[in-house]
This record gives C-alpha cells, structure tokens and sequence, in this order.
C-alpha cells in the first residue's frame, strides 16, 4: 500500500454506527474508571497508530478539535490520515489541543503541558490517548473515586517509570486537568482525572 493510499483507507465502514458503539464503550470506561473495554468497531490506520487508537481518533476528532500527535506520529501518514478522515486539525502546541495523541513506546510528555481546563471551565482540557504494550500485566495500582466501588487494580504494561507522580500531580489539579485513555490492540481502559492511583503493596 502506498503512502498515499494509507491516507484514504483504514475508516470505519459505517462510519456513523461505529462511532456511537465506539462513543459508548469511551464512556461507559470514563464511567467505571479501570474497566478495560473492548472496541467492536476498529480502525485501520498508518502505522505507527494502532487499530484501538485509530478508532477512537475517528470517534472523538473533528473539525473543531485541535490535535496535537507525537512527533514519531508527526513523521507518519498518521497526520494526513486523521485529516481525512475527520477534518480534525493536526497543531503543533499542546496547550492547544482537544485530543493528543502518543503511539506505543513513545515519548509521553509531562501532563501539565497539554490543556488543562480552568476552574471555570474545566472541560477546556486535553484528552490524551496512549497507546501502551498491554492493559493488563504491568506494575499494578489500586484505583479509588467516583465511579469505582470501594477500589479497583489496574496493571498496564508499557507506562513511563513517572506515571504515578505524573498522575498524581495531575490529579492535584481537580477540577483541573488531564484525562486519559489507555488503548492497547483491541481495548480500552479511561482515567478520568477524579481518579486517585497508588502502588498496589
């Protein structure tokens, strides 16, 4: 397949219908922090975008969401693609972006570079999606919130060393902040930033 071809293939065949069943899992995962959920709807984006994150690029982008990639991601037909199939504009400041996005072992950037909301309107934040070796496997954290009774164990394989104080941090900014998304082949897994994570003793 050539560069150019990368552009125009891999979407949604029913672009509308897969959306919304992508939309729903999206939220039902914001809704119960730390449940992974699996995508029945998947894209076929350019490498090095995976199947879960191309989807949920094609859900939640459009012309009106600036995104912001990471520059492995920059460097591929990830930008082009994204712009056909949404219209969402690629930018190069993450302070500007609605959505970034960071493919499997790349470079996550600090969270307090993105958009992080203001007290009067803490939706005005970037949402980032990394994609991550596995969902399950990893270091595991007990998580704590609203949405999760009593405590919940995530274990993602393949987060940066400083996830727990990068996360901490960001959680100290409530209303204020991040929210993440965690994709991995087929699956996703949401931390909104009213999530509270510590090391699993």
């Amino acid at each position: 397949m050539t560069a150019q071809s990368q552009i125009y293939a891999g979407g949604f065949a029913d672009p509308e219908f897969e959306a919304q069943t992508v939309f729903r899992t999206l939220m039902d995962c914001f809704a119960r922090p730390g449940t992974i959920g699996r995508l029945t709807a998947l894209a076929t984006p350019p490498s090095p975008l995976g199947m879960a994150t191309g989807a949920v690029a094609l859900t939640l982008c459009d012309h009106d969401t600036p995104v912001w990639l990471s520059p492995a991601l920059v460097k591929s037909a990830a930008p082009n693609w994204i712009a056909f199939h949404t219209g969402g504009p690629v930018i190069e400041l993450k302070d500007e972006a609605r959505f970034a996005f960071v493919e499997r072992d790349g470079a996550v950037p600090g969270f307090d570079q993105f958009a992080l909301g203001t007290a009067e309107y803490p939706d005005r934040s970037t949402t980032l999606v990394v994609e991550v070796e596995a969902l399950t496997g990893g270091r595991p954290f007990i998580g704590r919130g609203p949405g999760i009774k009593d405590e919940v164990v995530i274990a993602p394989k393949g987060l940066p060393d400083l996830f727990l104080d990068l996360w901490a941090a960001n959680r100290a900014l409530f209303p204020r902040g991040i929210d993440l998304v965690l994709t991995a082949e087929e699956s996703v897994l949401c931390l909104p930033r009213t999530t509270r994570l510590s090391i699993k003793g």
